[in-house]
């Protein structure tokens, strides 16, 4: 039994990429193993042909997809405190502290935000990728704090991500940077994939990569670093860290992308995800909320001001 059909029409850019990579591509939310798994299952066809993982089509094609009826995800409900910004029966938006967990995975089965969600939605839940979970429409890392919206069904679920596609949903974050941002606004646009040799990085790359655009604008300027504001156009993984990275000013306190030294102060990168809006789902109406600066970063901020 499925819960519903999605169809493809590929566009020219399309032509010659790999089913599963595409479906990766073109379906908000899924998952490229999650896309091969609706391969295997016999789920994808086009013409009423079945198609294989390595089919490359041509613009133009139809891809029809069946979207199964969701399993039900192996992770308990926990009991754990949630800051919840606004709530109604289609969404809500949580203020994450820096250092949760989104997703459940290996070696994180408790503790995650899914798990506290979970315990405080109920029976309230997106089906969307094929797993019954609240749905998180999109991600920020787990040492990112800040605002996350989450579906609690399917309509609200792919009203959204119909937003983030075509950019009309607000995404604004603060973060301290290394160096002086020499530019008091700018726009980086450079395409991000994975690291052609560290698999865990992202990069700009040209090589298996989706455009990604980030807006920023310096909010204060302190010796050695800059207070900055960053608005996404695209939400790419890792984007700020990788585009700020990518511009010689990578986020304070990221390791990853940034120098491997600790920075004084710091216990992590300092990113909040400050600014969401959207249009609600339900009745249009568009609604923004906006976060306070957590207190790791007011008290970074302050020990700048005092250098």
């Amino acid at each position: 039994m499925s819960t519903g059909h999605m169809k493809i029409i590929l566009e020219p850019e399309d032509a010659g990429i790999r089913l599963d990579k595409l479906i990766g591509l073109k379906v908000q939310d899924m998952t490229r193993s999650g896309a091969e798994k609706l391969i295997s299952g016999n789920f994808v066809s086009s013409g009423g042909i079945i198609l294989n993982k390595s089919y490359k089509g041509s613009a133009g094609d139809c891809i029809d997809l069946i979207l199964p009826e969701p399993v039900k995800l192996d992770v308990q409900p926990e009991e754990i405190p949630l800051e919840i910004m606004y709530e109604d029966d289609d969404l809500l938006v949580v203020n994450k502290p820096k250092g949760m967990v989104v997703h459940p995975a290996a070696g994180n089965r408790e503790g995650t935000l899914v798990n506290a969600l979970l315990a405080h939605c109920g029976t309230s839940l997106s089906g969307i990728n094929g797993v019954i979970r609240p749905g998180i429409v999109h991600r920020i890392d787990k040492d990112t704090s800040g605002l996350l919206i989450v579906a609690k069904n399917d309509f609200a679920h792919q009203n959204l991500a119909a937003q983030i596609k075509a950019h009309s949903f607000t995404r604004i974050y603060e973060a301290v940077v290394h160096g002086n941002v020499k530019n008091d606004k700018g726009t980086v646009d450079a395409p991000i994939g994975r690291h052609p040799v560290d698999r865990k990085k992202m990069a700009v790359t040209l090589k298996n990569s989706r455009n990604a655009v980030t807006h920023y604008a310096v909010i204060e300027r302190f010796n050695g670093f800059t207070h900055v504001q960053c608005q996404l156009e695209t939400g790419r993984t890792h984007q700020i860290r990788v585009h700020m990275a990518y511009l010689g000013h990578p986020v304070a306190g990221d390791f990853v992308y940034g120098p491997k030294k600790p920075v004084s102060g710091l216990n992590g990168q300092c990113l909040h995800a400050r600014v969401i809006g959207f249009q609600h789902p339900r009745d249009g109406r568009y609604i923004e909320i906006t976060s306070d600066l957590p207190a790791y970063f007011i008290d970074f901020l302050a020990k700048l001001q005092h250098n």
